[in-house]
């Protein structure tokens, strides 16, 4: 059984859907004012890991991820370019696309734009107004946190440190302050032309009520999961907790997951050491994307990540490891059947799932699949591995790759050119004549053209280097 670390009770819990055999899932997306750094991927990778585990057991999940297209931010930087914040927001809703795809993040099934939500916000906030548990002010209306006797139940915050009467405007705040926040921001010249006109005034939402009222529409008032990084639990979760619950009178998530943060050379990533880095960044420095990928899933979700470009070339490698063992499955055409193959199987599937099982402990899946990958090459090397075998071996880890996301099944036999067919048909006949001379020579200058020979009990194969 699934057991999965929750925020809420801070112990780990047998997940049971609200309903057989569907997951409601929600992720905190990107504020899309800027391009998605490392550190925001790693928790879209927890989730995406989450997400395709959840599939991988055979359930159904709905999966919503909301994209932040207004607040202090977006507005701020839309003024700043002189641009409609929509063009500045639609800008980078599309880089983000790509990169999902670059990381190979499965899409949510849907992605609610904060902008397209107002109607949904607005009918939040005045079922708040009229429980007497929102108040409006000169500048907007500000949930009264003194008011729901379960705050801080998910950051564990103590009330008692409120400021009495103390009321925060920005989106953004300090994680030892606990104050009232704002539903609704009434209109003032800083925000330039970003405003709706509403029956709870001309203004705008406060960030925290945007997930509130998009999670409620498409998932229920009472969902699964909501996951998101650990700097999200107060105050943004902590927010949305207070007011969907109010508003609804139910339990408004039953499962809270959180990733914990991502280091970058042991230091706290920042513009400002010159370690900040987007996906594009390391693109640029022609680093691929599946060793990001498996980089960033490396390390249990709940630990932190210090994230290295030595570690960036040691998941380079590994992922080389995985290719070239789907490649040698399937070159694989010959082999004694051994029983002891049938174990091997059996326990890596047990032992695969049992660490996901355990909290998503990926560290432990991938070790003993390295462990399983080293010891069927073995097999093979000895030609003690069947056609038959090789090909269940290699569905097993098509399998597995359903949760990884590494790629693994874009991994084919290589398609070579008819120059080097030729070529290698050469250097074999130079070797059956033991002109190894000859041979070796012809060799280098297939290396010249990008491919590398190696001399198996298969007969001679050849792999791009």
């Amino acid at each position: 059984m699934l057991k999965l670390y929750n925020t809420l009770t801070r112990k780990k819990e047998a997940f049971k859907p609200i309903r057989d055999g569907y997951v409601g899932l929600y992720t905190c997306g990107p504020t899309v004012y800027d391009y998605a750094h490392i550190g925001n991927f790693r928790a879209y990778i927890a989730s995406d890991v989450l997400k395709k585990y959840l599939l991988y057991k055979g359930l159904k999940v709905k999966h919503v991820m909301n994209l932040t297209d207004v607040d202090d931010k977006t507005i701020a930087k839309s003024q700043k370019e002189n641009i409609p914040i929509k063009q500045l927001t639609d800008k980078y809703i599309k880089a983000f696309f790509k990169d999902l795809k670059a990381l190979n993040i499965s899409e949510a099934d849907i992605f609610p734009r904060a902008t397209e939500h107002i109607k949904e916000m607005v009918e939040l906030v005045k079922k708040l107004l009229a429980i007497n548990i929102a108040y409006k002010s000169e500048d907007g209306i500000y949930y009264d946190i003194k008011k729901f006797k379960g705050y801080g139940k998910l950051s564990h915050f103590k009330i008692g440190k409120l400021k009495t009467g103390a009321r925060i405007r920005a989106d953004l705040y300090e994680k030892h302050e606990a104050r009232d926040f704002a539903l609704w921001k009434f209109w003032t010249k800083e925000d330039g032309n970003v405003f709706w006109k509403t029956e709870i005034g001309k203004g705008r939402p406060g960030w925290h009520i945007e997930c509130s009222a998009m999670s409620m529409k498409y998932l229920g008032e009472h969902f699964d999961i909501h996951t998101g990084g650990t700097d999200l639990i107060f105050p943004h979760h902590e927010n949305e907790i207070a007011q969907s619950e109010v508003a609804t009178g139910k339990k408004f998530v039953n499962f809270w997951i959180h990733n914990e943060w991502l280091l970058v050379e042991g230091k706290k990533m920042s513009k400002s050491l010159g370690n900040y880095y987007t996906l594009r960044d390391l693109l640029k420095k022609r680093y691929n994307a599946r060793a990001i990928r498996y980089l960033l899933i490396t390390t249990h979700y709940r630990q932190q990540l210090n994230f290295t470009f030595k570690g960036l070339e040691a998941a380079k490698q590994a992922i080389k490891r995985l290719d070239e063992f789907m490649l040698k499955l399937q070159r694989t055409k010959k082999g004694e059947n051994e029983a002891k193959i049938k174990k091997l199987i059996e326990r890596i599937k047990e032992d695969f799932e049992k660490a996901l099982d355990d909290d998503l402990d990926i560290t432990k899946a991938l070790a003993s699949l390295f462990v399983f990958v080293r010891e069927i090459n073995k097999a093979m090397d000895k030609n003690k591995l069947s056609e038959e075998n090789a090909r269940k071996i290699h569905n097993l880890m098509l399998k597995f790759n359903s949760v990884l996301g590494l790629g693994l099944d874009k991994v084919q036999k290589i398609r070579i050119p008819e120059k080097i067919k030729k070529l290698m048909k050469e250097r074999e006949e130079a070797r059956k004549k033991k002109n190894f001379k000859k041979a070796d020579k012809i060799r280098e200058q297939i290396k010249k053209e990008g491919y590398i020979i190696e001399d198996t009990l298969d007969g001679p194969q050849i792999k791009e280097i």
